[in-house]
């Protein structure tokens, strides 16, 4: 028996400690505890009946729990301070709210004492202090500013614009005529060319717009427009049937001419990391919805700018001359050999309406690739640049008699000379006394062959492949046997000379660039011996039509294919490395005075 009775004893205890502090405050925070661990589990009215206002209190407490949006809520009651048949007590509540948020604060609740025991005096400030009885709470974004995408010389190229998202509502359509005739006025309109302008979407297929809306049924996404070209046709859009237009947020670019496949691509890559963090705050708002006071307020997080490496100087330059070709794909790739930045991709609209050529065409590279087995050939300790070599008018090996262009011959010279003069006799020689792998291990140390993952540009520098038969190793000595590369990897031999080591080629900064392939070098000091060489082309060999625009180091090259010919050119000035190629141009004097034309339409100075 008298164990039991202290067990009871100390029961009454804990219970009385569970609501008190076994002194005066006992009952209003007894009752505050009630009332908070009633709103925290949502349960308003039951809380309101711990008010002596229960209507007002009950609608108060869904208000500000809507209004906050609130996940959660916790609260800390204080020591009440009792006066009588009065006390206020201090609470501080924990608010959690939408994606990982918080609002902590204090509040003071005043209770008066009844016949039926504490109760809270209701005001909306048992909720917040600065709450009046007219006002609710609300929680707000403060949208974050949309980060730019900058070119490297500090412009922007895309921002935060607006576009027309054009659609069908088939139902609406089918009523009024047909999918198919809607699809056939919208095409239509959209591919007309105003005076001056371009159309607002051209190439859009009505047949296959309305076999596809039909198949989906409710709203069907036809394109985008600008806004410019919605203001344009708005009435005549909202005369086809079903035919709706809903204002979107996109990033646009700031100059349609500048790059703009490559600048779409950035944009896709890039386009979820520039809206940034949105700022919150929480207000008060009047019963007309107007904003009272902020109670509380977070900035928003802006995300930082993306940069890219072209150069609106440099793109501008390549464009403007490779767009003088008007009769022929014509491209060009510039690149900083220094870090590895495409400074400019350009193409002519031929090119362009055959895709991404300048990075990813492959084409036989002529005598350019005469870079590449010098290379080699020092590599290989065969011969040097000062070394006397023949350049016969042709030269039979094995099978294949290999002429020189028009068969001029130069007799013995040394290698420098056979380089300027581009002796196709010299080289294939050269390439006919290598090893089978020695032009591809130094292709791939130079850049063609290795494999890039660009982020936001796609790339293929080609393929120089090992050549057991004695025939094939002849001919890719001067380019014309199985070698492939395109632009970027010819620009990217260029660099190699230039900079010392092969750079990585990168276009979003801060992105990395994925590099696959066998990891092979050139010896520094083989690269330093083509560069009197290159020199020499300008000077006084196949290249002197660019004598005149400062220190120029350069190599042509004229392709052959069947009915016609490829004309390059490759080389670097200063820090700008570079590869011009005018498909099915003929002579390689056309490249070289396309980039003569980009190197005049540089700033003074630029790149030296």
């Amino acid at each position: 028996m008298v164990t039991t009775t202290v067990v009871v004893a100390v029961a009454a205890m804990v219970v009385g400690g569970s609501v008190a502090c076994s002194s005066d405050d006992s009952g209003p925070r007894a009752t505050v505890t009630a009332f908070v661990d009633d709103v925290a589990a949502q349960k308003f009215t039951v809380a309101a009946g711990h008010t002596d206002s229960a209507a007002a209190a009950d609608a108060a407490l869904k208000s500000a729990w809507a209004g906050l949006q609130a996940t959660g809520l916790s609260a800390a009651v204080g020591k009440a301070d009792i006066t009588g048949d009065t006390a206020s007590v201090n609470v501080d509540y924990h608010w959690t709210l939408p994606q990982k948020r918080s609002w902590t604060y204090s509040a003071t609740l005043e209770m008066a004492r009844t016949d039926g025991g504490w109760q809270v005096r209701w005001s909306n400030a048992a909720i917040h202090p600065q709450l009046s009885d007219t006002q609710t709470l609300a929680l707000e974004s403060i949208p974050a500013e949309t980060a730019t995408v900058n070119e490297s010389d500090g412009s922007t190229v895309l921002a935060s614009g607006t576009v027309e998202a054009i659609s069908i509502d088939v139902a609406e359509a089918a009523d009024a005529g047909g999918v198919a005739a809607t699809a056939a006025q919208l095409t239509q309109l959209l591919a007309e060319t105003p005076p001056g302008g371009a159309p607002a979407a051209a190439g859009l297929d009505p047949q296959e717009i309305a076999e596809y809306a039909t198949a989906q049924g409710g709203t069907y996404p036809v394109t985008t427009i600008s806004q410019s070209d919605y203001n344009r046709l708005a009435d005549r859009l909202a005369a086809i049937p079903g035919v709706h237009a809903v204002a979107q947020a996109a990033m646009l670019p700031t100059d349609p001419r500048f790059a703009p496949d490559l600048i779409s691509q950035v944009s896709t890559q890039v386009n979820g990391e520039l809206t940034g963090r949105a700022g919150w705050r929480i207000v008060t708002e009047s019963d007309t919805g107007s904003t009272v006071a902020v109670l509380d307020e977070h900035d928003p997080q802006p995300a930082p700018a993306v940069s890219i490496s072209l150069s609106r100087a440099v793109q501008n330059a390549a464009q403007r001359a490779v767009n003088v070709r008007k009769d022929d794909p014509t491209m060009m790739v510039v690149i900083q050999p220094s870090t590895g930045r495409l400074l400019a991709v350009a193409q002519n609209a031929l090119a362009d309406a055959q895709g991404p050529l300048a990075t990813t065409g492959l084409f036989p590279p002529g005598s350019t690739f005469k870079m590449v087995t010098s290379a080699a050939a020092f590599s290989v300790k065969l011969t040097t640049p000062d070394s006397i070599v023949g350049c016969p008018g042709e030269v039979t090996i094995g099978d294949r008699t290999v002429p020189n262009y028009d068969n001029f011959s130069l007799g013995d010279v040394p290698v420098s000379s056979a380089f300027a003069h581009s002796c196709n006799t010299t080289f294939a020689k050269l390439a006919s006394e290598m090893g089978p792998s020695d032009l591809a291990r130094t292709g791939t140390a130079m850049g063609i062959g290795m494999k890039y993952d660009i982020p936001g540009i796609p790339a293929d520098t080609g393929d120089v492949p090992i050549a057991t038969d004695l025939v094939s190793r002849t001919e890719d000595g001067f380019g014309q046997g199985k070698v492939l590369t395109s632009p970027l990897g010819l620009a990217l031999v260029a660099a190699t000379i230039d900079h010392g080591s092969l750079p990585v080629p990168q276009l979003i900064l801060g992105r990395t660039t994925t590099v696959s392939g066998p990891h092979v070098a050139v010896s520094p000091q083989v690269l330093a011996q083509l560069r009197p060489m290159m020199r020499e082309v300008v000077e006084s060999g196949t290249a002197t039509a660019i004598a005149g625009e400062g220190q120029v180091y350069g190599k042509t090259g004229e392709a052959e294919i069947p009915g016609a010919s490829h004309a390059w050119f490759a080389g670097y000035r200063g820090d700008l490395a570079f590869a011009t190629l005018v498909v099915r141009g003929g002579s390689s004097d056309n490249a070289v005075l396309v980039t003569r034309d980009f190197f005049d339409g540089l700033p003074e100075g630029y790149g030296q």
